[in-house]
């Protein structure tokens, strides 16, 4: 592309600019400014005003009305149930949190339930087991102390005899009964 120089372009500038000038419709200056059409200008503009005043009031105005109405209505209806839908949102919230506390308050009772009847359960049972043990040390006990009279018993029969062969073999003759029974008896009790 060629760059023209600025004697080129004031020649074409000056060219068009008297082309212009030399029209026949611009001779005679602006046709809206011309001082013998005003009237019928201003006729033309009044008519042409009131005809688009007249549809824009009666045509196009009040479907644009309706057609913001509308919107508002359903923009109005929309907030309506997002206010009910919030609402019930929250009541379900609500519910949901308050059926959640009675489970766990529920829940906490049970829980607490069982382990008192657990702790009187265990408690009831370790004190028949105690009942049980006590029993059976008394017998036990009774066992044991009858074991040892017949052991004592036989004891003192068992002694009698072998004290009485061992003065025989030793002084050759028998001791009395009575007597070695006597000194066995009183031997035992130093020991009980």
């Amino acid at each position: 592309m060629r760059i023209l120089n600025t004697k080129t372009t004031l020649g074409l500038g000056t060219v068009v600019g008297s082309a212009l000038v030399a029209s026949p419709a611009l001779a005679g200056g602006l046709p809206q400014l011309d001082v013998t059409t005003f009237s019928s200008q201003v006729v033309w503009l009044l008519i042409t005003f009131v005809a688009l005043y007249v549809l824009m009031t009666k045509l196009a105005l009040p479907r644009v009305g309706e057609v913001l109405e509308e919107r508002q209505n359903k923009i109005d209806d929309n907030l309506a149930k997002a206010e009910e839908l919030n609402a019930q949102a929250e009541a379900a919230c609500t519910a949901y949190e308050t059926s959640l506390s009675d489970a766990r308050s529920k829940a906490q009772t049970a829980i607490r339930e069982v382990k008192d009847s657990a702790a009187a359960e265990a408690a009831q049972r370790q004190s028949a087991l105690n009942e049980k043990l006590q029993a059976q040390i008394a017998s036990s006990e009774q066992a044991i102390g009858k074991a040892r009279d017949e052991a004592l018993s036989g004891i003192k029969d068992i002694a009698t005899d072998v004290a009485t062969s061992v003065v025989e073999k030793l002084l050759g003759d028998a001791p009395k009964v009575k007597s070695l029974s006597g000194a066995i008896t009183a031997a035992l009790k130093d020991r009980a």
